[in-house]
Order: structure tokens, then sequence, then C-alpha cells
């Protein structure tokens, strides 16, 4: 468990950098699909709830030092999201378009109503998504359309990311 975890966030924090850098540098895209977030949602369903949520409090933890937002955000926004879609693990199957689609979309939406929440709780020092602006559904374009490659991908290195049973 604790290799696939180390995997994961190592996986999650390149997949940031990646994102942060030559991603956004791409004129066309004023908005990032989040690549981390479809990692981590695999790996949680791949591994489980715990490894889900370990893995989602460190890749965030990453993901708070490499971006503006508040120390923790990140951490607690991935840490439910992992934990939530470590419950599905073994109860759906997991073919090669659809399931990606349906995980990926749901956690998107999941990872905005959070930040929305956080952002009524703590204030204006949260950004959130707004549900009338084109960046929350851009964005949940971008992760449906970039999760059934990304699962594909993830499945050649389910040896290292898939904890032993």
């Amino acid at each position: 468990m604790i290799r696939s975890i180390i995997w994961t966030v190592v996986f999650c924090t390149l997949a940031a950098i990646l994102q942060s850098t030559l991603i956004s540098l791409l004129p066309f895209m004023r908005v990032i699909p989040d690549i981390a977030l479809i990692i981590l949602v695999y790996s949680a369903y791949v591994n489980g709830t715990m490894t889900g949520q370990v893995s989602g409090f460190f890749s965030g933890l990453f993901l708070d030092f490499l971006s503006a937002a508040p120390l923790g955000m990140n951490s607690l926004v991935r840490t439910l999201i992992g934990a939530l879609t470590g419950i599905f693990k073994g109860s759906l199957f997991l073919d090669g378009f659809l399931m990606p689609v349906i995980l990926s979309v749901t956690a998107t939406l999941l990872k905005a109503f959070i930040i929305f929440m956080l952002h009524l709780i703590v204030g204006a020092s949260v950004p959130t998504y707004s549900l009338f602006s084109s960046v929350l559904w851009i964005e949940l374009g971008l992760n449906a359309l970039l999760s059934p490659l990304l699962f594909f991908v993830l499945k050649k290195f389910k040896p290292i990311l898939a904890a032993r049973r």
C-alpha cells in the first residue's frame, strides 16, 4: 500500500508540474485540465479508500505548495475525493470509456462543490468556481475527454500503482 501511495503522489506531482508549466503556456489553453485529479481518481478506484485519501492528502499538499491557494485547501479537497472515490473499489466495472468519464466528471463536480463550500465558510481567501462561468464547464469537458486516455496509460503502470493483495 505504501508503494502505491508513493507512486500515486509522484505521478500527481509530476502532473501538477506539467499542468502549471507546459500546459499553461499553450495559447489556446485558458482552462487547464486537472490531470493530477484524474490520476488520483484512478489510484483511489483501483486501491480503495485508505490509499485514495492518503494519496489525496499528500498530492494535495504538493499542489498547495505549487499554487497560490491557501495551505491545506487542495489537501482537504483531494483527501475527500480520494476517500469517496475509493469507496467504489471493486463495485463498478472499469471499462475503457464510460467509467473513466463518469468518475472524472463526478470528481470534478465534487471538487467544485467542496471549494464552493470552503468559500462560503472561509470567505474570499478561497477562490471558487462560478456556476455560470465557462471555466468550470470547460475544465469538466477537458477532464472528461482526457480521462479515458489517462486511465488507459495508467493501466500500463498498474504494477506500481496498485497495491499488492
